[in-house]
């Protein structure tokens, strides 16, 4: 039974896992993409190719494989009084002008207010960005800045362009996304402790693309002909085609005799790497019986765990009938690896026998749980959805995390996972659902607040600070205060349970920010008062090292033993808020 799912044409923050993943999916580097999704290099794309078959991969390079440094200087605003006037320098002067373009009145005097200050805005624009997508923006304040701290602040709209200081003035290339939004700075940095901390943040999908990247094929100055790029535009198009405007059309375009422009195909929005190493897989031109042969090697490669990654990538690219026949007979083979790689291919071909290979390896194995949760999201398939569902119910916290990314990758409108907006702030999760009760918040692709079970409460007493102005307070019974306190002014409150979801509302309804509420989790969870488990950006990461003799090791006692429910492997590590917030990129 097939569901198709919307493809959503904006995201990722992916989405990162994909995005988004990735991503991601990918990141998910803050700007990495979503959030499961993992980028390879462009120096992993090049397998080495069969025998007597000339692939893609022997003509070309990828073009559009790179992050793309976008930048711009801008104001953050609303500052408890730690912000500063900058210094004459370009960055000031391109601030100035900028404020002129918008018709701000005495922009010097608002530059000298302590409650703002100059920032400079970074982020990277990941391979196959669509416009309208959404991704992570970085804060900072410059190095001669007197600000003390951005945590509170806004900033204001600012436009990302390649940058570069050419003698004393900023030089910009094109506008290719806007950024604005509440900057996240580490709750637990202490301005007197951490002062490098406290002057930079994050805005969590505080950007958008106002331009798409362009995916490619650069074809070797040894091959290039017109009739050699019209050659590979027919052989990739003949494989993969989409939709645009309505019209079914091939994703390969030939602009030129040396480069063929690539649309992104939908299945793979968030896998753009992997999309890029089955295309370049795909033979130029290959007759019916060479095909025959081709699939009875790959037949054989894939029963081989050396070879099962690179012959599944081909069969991917084959994508016929007799390629699906070979990978689900591997489906049957007793070894780990080759059952992950071919259920891999398979459900970027969405075939539903892939389904429960992968959501085992999901769960069981963390070294392809990354992979696996990626690929589960990229089907349209209910069985695929109900497997993803399952998922959230089990001990593991980031696989648990990761099917709630690859449900929303799926199809961001389900119910289940679409949440609410908490005004233009972050998005709100209560999920009913079993296994341990847990909180999620997250530090990159997109603000969002996930409780892993309903009817989640604080433990009394609590005093817990959101922000600089919003006051958590719970001394004794079954009621907290959730006070908002102004100069010159009395406190509105909210009175709540100790429902940990009545309090995140309060902390929003009183004016509290994304940051704000983190802060006030955070801080609970150190203090007791947060029973749950706690965890910031819980995602499965690539690149775990597969021990292939532990893994067929423990399948043979599972033969042996009754079914348990698998607990996490040593390498199933969630970390902490606070190292999440100090890592670098």
């Amino acid at each position: 039974m097939k569901r198709r799912a919307p493809v959503d044409q904006r995201l990722h923050t992916r989405h990162p896992w994909p995005c988004w993943f990735a991503l991601s999916l990918l990141a998910c580097a803050g700007c990495m993409n979503p959030i499961l999704r993992q980028q390879s290099p462009e120096a992993s794309l090049d397998l080495p190719p069969t025998p007597d078959v000339p692939l893609i991969a022997k003509y070309t390079h990828p073009y559009g494989m790179n992050y793309v440094k976008v930048e711009a200087v801008s104001l953050v605003t609303g500052l408890a009084g730690t912000g500063s006037d900058p210094p004459p320098s370009p960055q000031r002067a391109s601030l100035l002008s900028e404020m002129e373009r918008r018709d701000v009145s005495d922009p010097n005097d608002v530059l000298a207010s302590p409650n703002t200050s100059l920032v400079l805005v970074r982020a990277y624009l990941r391979p196959g960005l669509q416009q309208g997508d959404r991704f992570d923006v970085e804060v900072r304040v410059p190095t001669r800045s007197e600000t003390t701290s951005l945590r509170g602040g806004w900033l204001l709209p600012a436009r990302l362009t390649e940058m570069a200081v050419l003698g004393e003035q900023i030089r910009q290339g094109n506008v290719l996304g806007g950024a604005e939004g509440p900057v996240l700075v580490d709750p637990s940095a202490n301005p007197k402790m951490d002062a490098a901390l406290v002057t930079r943040g994050r805005i969590l999908g505080g950007g958008i693309a106002l331009k798409s990247r362009s995916l490619g094929l650069v074809i070797g100055h040894q091959h290039q002909s017109i009739r050699m790029s019209e050659q590979i535009a027919s052989a990739i198009n003949h494989r993969f085609y989409t939709h645009i405007d309505g019209r079914k059309r091939g994703v390969a375009s030939p602009k030129t005799e040396e480069f063929l422009e690539l649309a992104l195909h939908p299945r793979y929005k968030d896998n753009v790497g992997r999309y890029i190493r089955v295309v370049r897989n795909i033979p130029v031109a290959e007759s019916a019986q060479v095909l025959q042969d081709r699939l009875q090697l790959l037949d054989h490669q894939l029963a081989d765990p050396l070879t099962a990654a690179n012959a599944a990538i081909r069969l991917e690219a084959v994508g016929n009938e007799q390629a699906i026949e070979i990978l689900n007979r591997a489906l049957l083979i007793n070894d780990p690896e080759v059952r992950f790689y071919a259920a891999e291919a398979l459900a970027y071909l969405d075939q539903t026998s892939a389904v429960k290979t992968l959501a085992d390896v999901a769960r069981d194995e963390p070294a392809f749980r990354a992979n696996a949760l990626a690929a589960l999201s990229a089907m349209d398939d209910v069985v695929a959805y109900d497997a993803l569902v399952e998922l959230l119910s089990v001990p593991s916290a980031e696989t648990r995390y990761g099917a709630f990314r690859s449900l929303w990758a799926m199809n961001e409108h389900d119910p289940l996972v679409r949440g609410e907006q908490m005004g233009d702030q972050f998005t709100f999760h209560v999920l009913d659902v079993g296994g341990p009760a847990m909180v999620h918040v997250t530090d990159s692709y997109r603000p969002e607040v996930v409780l892993f079970g309903k009817g989640q409460q604080f433990s009394l007493p609590l005093v817990l600070d959101a922000g600089p102005s919003i006051l958590v307070n719970g001394q004794s019974g079954d009621k907290i205060i959730v006070s908002h306190f102004k100069p010159g002014q009395q406190p509105e409150q909210r009175t709540v349970s100790t429902s940990i979801d009545e309090v995140v509302r309060a902390i929003v309804e009183l004016g509290g920010t994304y940051p704000d509420v983190v802060q006030a989790l955070q801080q609970a969870k150190h203090d007791g008062a947060l029973k749950s488990r706690f965890l910031v950006d819980a995602l499965p990461q690539p690149g775990r090292r597969y021990d292939r003799e532990w893994a067929l090791e423990r399948e043979d006692k599972e033969l042996d033993a009754p079914s348990t429910d698998q607990q996490d492997s040593p390498l199933d590590v969630s970390t902490p808020l606070p190292d999440l917030f100090t890592q670098q990129r």
